[in-house]
């Protein structure tokens, strides 16, 4: 066995854009343009997603692999797995990869999930009395054994996690990447997952983790590294890392102002995002102030999402215009207020991520605001700091004493 389960040295990967591209979406629209053009060459933009990356993971490590949206996280796990290749580079990996990278990967719709189990375990490079050893477990911890010889075509989301999952989890890989699939599940398969992984990590595999979620990464990660526009920013402790992830913040908003910096479609873009307060007591209504305007061309309504994150990045809540049938019409302007009320946020320093969608997202604009919370406890009694230690926000209670 090698000295390191993974080795990474100059990694990079750039993609070609065609600039010529746009709005061509019929294969007869091609063949015309070519027929008009005969002569015409491709012009391409090169994008990189990841610039000379370069780590090692020793043997037994759960590594947490977190960044912004297009910070290059999922491409580095689909250069790790196989699934492309780097353009320059080398990897070395030590051993078999399991992966679980979205949902229904490695899954043919049309088997069932019996079958899906062998064929996963093939590819792997397993042989059949190898998956038939953990045929049982496989399907005890994904829990969909009534299903098991159901087209997994006829699957909700969930339930393809689950057994996804569960087959990544169990078979007899060294390495295990996992995407930020999870969040599919339930709860209670989501925390099951996290102790499955930290005990894969336990048994001298390496675990690979893609989140968003900073306080998953804390709970299962033993290191973690930091990515930023397709460069490797840090590698070391996971509190070493969001400490470099919070400490860009402020240049991370600076670029999100310019619209075409941020991601979507960008058929519509928001004007402005303003708070009603920069900073605010726990018990204060949180006040976001939403400038947009019209877009004419846009066909048909859409909605607004926006999100409270911790400095840690861990969402807080999420306000999305469909839950109270709010939907906008795009031929106008419109002044939008979002008001949330009764969210006791702990003192600390919070930001605002802002979503403009239809079935797509058309206006991504996350780091869009940022307030403080100042440190005066909305309780009768002064204590020590234990007392509101744990828990993401201040909780509204009281005890009722006979």
């Amino acid at each position: 066995m090698r000295e390191t389960a993974i080795t990474v040295e100059g990694l990079s990967k750039t993609y070609r854009l065609n600039r010529n591209s746009a709005g061509v979406d019929r294969i007869t629209d091609a063949v015309w343009n070519r027929i008009k053009h005969p002569f015409a060459r491709a012009e391409y933009d090169h994008f990189d997603a990841l610039s000379d990356v370069d780590f090692e993971v020793p043997w037994g490590e759960a590594l947490g692999i977190i960044g912004r949206n297009g910070a290059g996280k999922s491409t580095l796990l689909k250069l790790l797995t196989r699934i492309t290749a780097p353009t320059t580079g080398r990897i070395d990996l030590g051993g078999r990869v399991g992966s679980l990278l979205e949902v229904g990967t490695g899954f043919h719709p049309e088997l069932t999930g019996r079958e899906n189990i062998f064929l996963n375990g093939a590819l792997l490079g397993m042989t059949r009395g190898e998956i038939r050893r953990r045929f049982d477990e496989i399907v005890d911890f994904s829990g969909v054994e009534r299903f098991l010889d159901t087209p997994v075509k006829r699957y909700s989301s969930g339930m393809y996690v689950r057994l996804a999952f569960s087959v990544a989890a169990h078979l007899d890989t060294e390495i295990l990447a996992i995407d930020e699939v999870l969040a599919v599940g339930d709860a209670e398969f989501q925390a099951k997952s996290l102790a499955k992984m930290r005990d894969v990590a336990k048994d001298g595999r390496t675990v690979l983790y893609v989140s968003h979620q900073m306080q998953t990464v804390t709970n299962l990660c033993t290191s973690a590294i930091y990515l930023d526009r397709g460069t490797l920013q840090y590698q070391g402790s996971v509190n070493g890392a969001l400490e470099v992830y919070r400490s860009s913040f402020e240049r991370y908003q600076a670029t999100q102002r310019e619209p075409d910096n941020r991601a979507g479609t960008g058929q519509l873009r928001l004007q402005d995002v303003t708070l009603g307060e920069l900073t605010q007591s726990p018990t204060d209504d949180t006040i976001v102030e939403l400038a947009l305007p019209a877009a004419p061309d846009l066909i048909g309504d859409y909605f607004l999402s926006c999100h409270i994150n911790d400095q840690n990045g861990v969402v807080i809540a999420q306000c999305d215009s469909r839950l109270l049938g709010r939907w906008l019409d795009p031929s106008r302007p419109h002044d939008v207020t979002l008001r949330v009320r009764n969210l006791w946020l702990k003192p600390g320093t919070y930001s605002v991520d802002v979503y403009v969608c239809q079935m797509g997202i058309l206006d991504a604009w996350e780091g869009a605001a940022a307030f403080d919370v100042l440190p005066s406890l909305p309780y009768p009694e002064l204590t020590s700091e234990d007392a509101t230690a744990n828990g993401i926000v201040l909780a509204d209670f009281d005890f009722e004493v006979d």
